[in-house]
């Protein structure tokens, strides 16, 4: 087993990410191939995130995941809403029987920094600039911002969307209990929907979500 991390966020929604150390055919005792993916090691993230939706609830219907024409993931019957994430060896889900979810996990890259103009907002840019001084803490702040924008788009789930016109920073950061930080984001596709992403940074690794 290599559950990197769990989180029951309330009755009817959770929250894992899973580290990816096993082969191929300990997900595949679980988890149908549906999907044609031919290169191994994405194949291996595809099957690692649909296999944690059943960590996360064991009546989770894997047989009935449809793709919608967006590449959103989805039940017909809407049993539950989830939302799976990968990167490096990792995958990450979120499912509830309840409320629309996202969710997005991202390795601590300067990638992620040298391309940050393209999402992120002047405002955004300014608060980044803050904490200038502190290296470390300013790239994991860039992919935090990045993953809680992926959260939001998958969240939304109907494509098209441009990171920098559409999901922005609409507050402070606040920390909360356990190592958490709640940060306000206004999605402005269509009608305005204000909506709180929850984020923590694993040494290496940042996890954001949302759900509403």
């Amino acid at each position: 087993m290599a559950l990197f991390y769990q989180h029951n966020i309330n009755h009817s929604t959770r929250l894992a990410i899973w580290r990816i150390e096993e082969p191929e055919e300990f997900f595949l005792e679980r988890v149908p191939l549906k999907k044609d993916v031919t290169h191994p090691y994405k194949r291996l993230q595809h099957l690692a995130g649909r296999y944690l939706l059943l960590e996360l609830f064991n009546d989770f219907p894997l047989s009935e995941i449809m793709v919608a024409d967006t590449r959103k993931p989805y039940l017909p019957g809407e049993k539950y809403h989830f939302s799976i994430s990968h990167c490096g060896n990792f995958a990450a889900a979120i499912a509830s029987s309840e409320k629309r979810v996202g969710i997005d996990i991202e390795l601590v890259t300067p990638r992620i920094e040298r391309i940050s103009h393209k999402f992120l907002t002047e405002k955004e840019q300014d608060f980044l600039r803050e904490w200038e001084l502190f290296d470390r803490l300013q790239l994991e702040l860039v992919t935090t911002l990045w993953s809680a924008k992926e959260a939001v788009f998958k969240w939304y789930g109907n494509g098209k969307v441009d990171f920098r016109e559409h999901i922005k920073l609409a507050g402070p950061l606040h920390y909360t209990a356990s190592e958490w930080m709640r940060l306000p984001f206004s999605f402005e596709k269509e009608a305005p929907v204000e909506l709180n992403i929850e984020a923590r940074i694993f040494e290496h690794l940042v996890l954001a979500f949302t759900v509403s």
